[in-house]
């Protein structure tokens, strides 16, 4: 039997292989529905590329509703699936369609933050899928124009005076900027185009360089589509240092480079006005001890929202893929504590105000500011023991809403006072109120709780050898040693 006898008996043979893996069963998860369908409106499913950030505003451009005048309407705006980072979705009214266009005279994609839709090969996309009202349609994007850019290492780059260092997320093809004042730094209408762009700490800048001739000079910035039609407004700076701004559709914003913050799952926002030195969050529920055992984790570190610094603490993503609940106790480490702030699945940030006595869940979009706790001041008292134990040394440990007396085994006394006859070890502490509990020990195995106290005057305590009862304040004191 020749070989291509053999070939054709091995491929007829193959054949219900082949069939069995037929391309209808060969489906991503990707591909699949990630939005209901809408009655009235077609629906595009949009594949995103890897880089695209679930936080990126994507914008669908075409014939249809005026592209790049697109840009900030509501209408186009993508909406990310719930269930995956992958996928992007957008529901279209063909009633809001200009000029008898449709899907089918073509589209594209533009993210606000990466740049346009770009093919594999750097080039323009157009795309002409369009669904039946009341049908979807999957749309692969494969690279946004960002991914083309080669970023410059900042400190390659030599300045021609101070710097305007923007965050680009006006929606304009063409940037350009103006400026009028004390002098027409950049030239007549429309300006200049940036002079170049970089990236410092992750965060992608077009800049503008001010020119060394230009330090000191009162400016005002006009940002412009590089004389289209389109304008912000003016945005008043001193030409003293570096500036960095934010454009967005409507205007510009100064930018904090500090404040961009890059979080491990989802966090925990604290607006601390509680006058605790330190902070911590225990975390107890499904799993107790979560992210560290009593008093839990330290802040990860501090961020400003809308104006409000807060307290941020990371939960971690891998806590926060497991749909866990847990009950947050924020404390201060140190005996101080507010327990159940709030109980939630871990499938979202959290905004919390706390004061001394109290924490409530708040909007970081309407929360405004209190005034910070002022700690009561603290008073001197003192505790008088009657020891009576008859152990070779004798501590004073306290646990409460602080350890008056340190770390275990606490403090003991050498000063003594006769009162009424009576000689009692005196140990001094300052308060306002806290209250405390209290352990008496010899520091070698003989321990036992001894009373409850609050800070707020002198206490008189007897210390027997398996117990201590508190005793009334005797009328007056005799001799001190």
């Amino acid at each position: 039997m020749n070989k291509f006898k053999i070939f054709r008996i091995f491929l007829l043979m193959l054949l219900p292989v082949l069939a069995s893996c037929s391309k209808e069963e060969i489906v991503f998860d990707v591909e699949l529905p990630h939005f209901e369908l809408r009655e009235g409106y077609q629906l595009l499913e949009v594949i995103v590329p890897q880089r695209t950030m679930p936080s990126d505003k994507i914008y669908i451009i075409g014939e249809f509703n005026g592209g790049m005048d697109a840009v900030g309407d509501p209408r186009y705006l993508l909406e990310k699936a719930a269930d995956t980072d992958a996928k992007f979705g957008v529901y279209l009214n063909p009633a809001d369609f200009v000029d008898g266009k449709t899907l089918a005279d073509g589209y594209t994609f533009y993210c606000v933050e990466q740049g346009e839709e770009r093919s594999l090969d750097n080039h323009p996309v157009v795309h002409r899928e369009n669904p039946a009202v009341g049908q979807r349609a999957n749309v692969m994007v494969y690279r946004w124009k960002s991914y083309f850019d080669t970023p410059v290492d900042p400190g390659e780059i030599t300045h021609d005076g101070y710097a305007v260092y923007v965050v680009d997320n006006s929606g304009y093809e063409d940037l350009a900027l103006y400026a009028w004042g004390d002098a027409e730094i950049f030239g007549g209408w429309p300006g200049i185009t940036p002079t170049g762009t970089v990236e410092q700490d992750g965060i992608k800048y077009k800049y503008f360089d001010t020119g060394v001739d230009n330090e000191g000079k009162n400016v005002n910035l006009i940002f412009n589509n590089n004389g289209g039609g389109k304008q912000l407004g003016d945005y008043n700076v001193t030409l003293d240092s570096d500036i960095y701004v934010e454009l967005t559709p409507d205007g510009v914003v100064p930018f904090d480079p500090s404040n961009v913050v890059t979080h491990d799952g989802y966090a925990i926002f604290v607006a601390n006005n509680s006058g605790w030195d330190e902070l911590y969050l225990y975390m107890w529920g499904d799993v107790n001890d979560l992210n560290g055992a009593w008093p839990g984790m330290p802040a990860t570190g501090k961020q400003t929202i809308n104006g409000v610094e807060y307290t941020y603490f990371d939960l971690g993503a891998a806590n926060c893929d497991q749909g866990l609940t847990e009950h947050i106790i924020l404390n201060n480490g140190n005996g101080k504590q507010i327990d159940d702030v709030v109980v939630f699945a871990l499938d979202r940030d959290v905004y919390v105000e706390l004061t001394a006595n109290s924490a409530k869940e708040i909007d970081p979009a309407t929360y405004t500011p209190g005034t910070p706790d002022t700690p009561t001041p603290a008073n001197e008292y003192k505790i008088y023991v009657d020891n009576k134990t008859g152990w070779g040394a004798f501590y004073v440990y306290a646990w409460g809403d602080n350890e008056i007396f340190g770390a275990w085994p606490g403090a003991t006394s050498t000063t003594t006072e006769t009162v009424d006859g009576v000689e009692y070890l005196v140990f001094n502490v300052t308060g306002s109120g806290e209250t405390e509990n209290l352990i008496f020990n010899d520091n070698n195995g003989l321990q036992y709780d001894a009373v409850q106290i609050t800070l707020d005057r002198d206490y008189f305590i007897t210390a027997d050898p398996e117990s201590a009862t508190l005793k009334a304040k005797p009328r007056k004191k005799t001799t001190r040693k």
